[in-house]
């Protein structure tokens, strides 16, 4: 790594540590290239998220060599139940070949820093307080990022934010002595260049998040034509935080459930270790034009109608509510072009299914590194860039058919009368949910397996890609 007063040199820069750019810089780093990554706050800092890790996104922290069984900070999961219209149907996460038969959760608060420390495991800069303020665009190519850093990038988190932190992390899942020694080091390196300078990168690689400002300012403008999410959520301390399984409530009811008034929307409760809840809900809309709701009201409306032993009230609540869009479907692309790479939400890769983001973003981490070990050995302009485009291609392998299923399903269940159908008429027939899990959480077989897991993936494969 490079480094002067007002320029530093890698080969790679990564905007944002959250689930993506941990995952890249992970295993960029690991290939042996010099990673540094850009977080405009200072960890810990909270992401509005579900928090729930399905077995697609366990794979992959098992890949990094994270166990989530093993390791402090984590509440694995058994599977999945689904309630709605007077059905409550248990659906275990099935145990495949290519996944395992647990999920997991973790909250983003601590999830996303774990992951970033250890991204510096491998190498990795890990550079907090830095706010990416645009591209570096010489010749067509975007070779850096302008960059303004906090005026005491050694101040560490917001008070909130460490409260919140404190609050739902237990204390064997706080960063150890190491950790923390690591940090300072990458915080007092940025202490010691200029309030604004710039990071120049072979590869510069876009996971800001669903603002995707940078990938804006290069250019790259979200597809109007994929859907977008919403979702709202808070925390509880709850006795439900021992259970064993998601939930999913496909139905919100301001009453008695089938006696009282029904609320737009979908809710979850996803425990949490600690004895803590991640409770939500959210909508999802077949267009970038997100449904405008009222969620604190209507998330008032329907935790007041909870039974009161759950825990669902202000007394037991830890938090604001925070919302947050979901960007869907590849919403914004190319994924790469002339040096700039788009994962996560900054490229749109929340799932239209079941709205999960994390699963796509680690693997995409993943995917991309693959690329670039290879068009780092590259010379050239040109052979770098057509190296870079095996990542495009496997990004569209891996999800290019399956969102377009998703866009279809989106325009189907935001129709009230055919979503009403396929909960009372869907829901209890068993093995038809069996092959429903599979589709919605992303966990078929994308070769072989079980004739649910064949005609998923051959279904994928026949339609048009997004």
């Amino acid at each position: 790594m490079g480094l002067n007063k007002n320029r530093v040199q890698a080969d790679a820069v990564v905007v944002g540590a959250g689930p993506a750019g941990a995952s890249a810089a992970f295993y960029l780093s690991r290939a042996g290239l010099n990673v540094i990554v850009l977080e405009r706050a200072v960890f810990p800092r909270d992401k509005t998220c579900g928090d729930g890790l399905t077995p697609a996104a366990v794979v992959e922290l098992l890949r990094m060599g994270i166990n989530p069984r093993k390791s402090p900070g984590y509440q694995t999961n058994e599977g999945l139940v689904v309630i709605g219209a007077e059905n409550r149907v248990e659906l275990p996460w099935p145990e495949q070949a290519s996944r395992p038969g647990f999920g997991s959760s973790r909250p983003r608060i601590s999830l996303d820093q774990s992951l970033a420390m250890h991204a510096r495991t491998q190498g990795a800069k890990v550079w907090e307080g830095c706010n990416v303020t645009g591209p570096i665009v010489e010749g067509g190519r975007v070779v850096g990022v302008q960059v303004a850093r906090k005026a005491d990038p050694l101040a560490g988190p917001t008070a909130k934010d460490q409260e919140l932190f404190e609050a739902l992390t237990p204390k064997e899942a706080w960063p150890s002595e190491g950790e923390r020694q690591a940090a300072t080091a990458d915080r007092e390196q940025v202490s010691q260049l200029p309030t604004e300078f710039e990071v120049r990168a072979r590869l510069v690689v876009d996971c800001g998040g669903v603002a995707a400002k940078l990938a804006t300012r290069a250019g790259r403008i979200k597809l109007e034509n994929r859907p977008m999410g919403v979702a709202a959520r808070t925390y509880y301390r709850s006795e439900r935080a021992k259970e064993a399984n998601m939930e999913s409530q496909l139905e919100l009811w301001d009453g008695k459930p089938g006696e009282s008034n029904l609320l737009p929307g979908y809710g979850w409760m996803f425990p949490l270790a600690g004895g803590v809840v991640n409770v939500g809900l959210g909508s999802v809309s077949s267009t970038s034009a997100a449904t405008k709701l009222p969620y604190k009201q209507i998330f008032k409306s329907w935790t007041a109608a909870t039974p009161s032993q759950w825990g669902y009230n202000s007394e037991n609540q830890i938090g604001q509510m925070k919302s947050a869009a979901l960007p869907m479907a590849f919403n914004r692309k190319p994924q790469y072009q002339g040096g700039l790479a788009l994962i996560g939400d900054a490229a749109g890769m929340v799932s239209p299914f079941n709205g999960e983001g994390i699963a796509p973003a680690l693997a995409a981490g993943r995917m991309l590194a693959d690329a670039a070990t290879q068009a780092f050995a590259r010379t050239g302009e040109a052979a770098f860039d057509s190296a870079m485009e095996a990542f495009v291609q496997h990004m569209s392998d891996e999800w290019g058919g399956y969102y377009r299923l998703g866009t279809v399903f989106v325009r189907l269940i935001e129709r009230p009368k055919i979503m009403q159908a396929c909960t009372r008429y869907g829901l209890p027939v068993d093995r038809l949910m069996v092959a429903v899990h599979k589709l919605l959480s992303d966990g078929y077989e994308r070769h072989g397996g079980s004739i649910d897991d064949r005609v998923i993936a051959f279904l994928a494969r026949l339609v048009p890609k997004v």
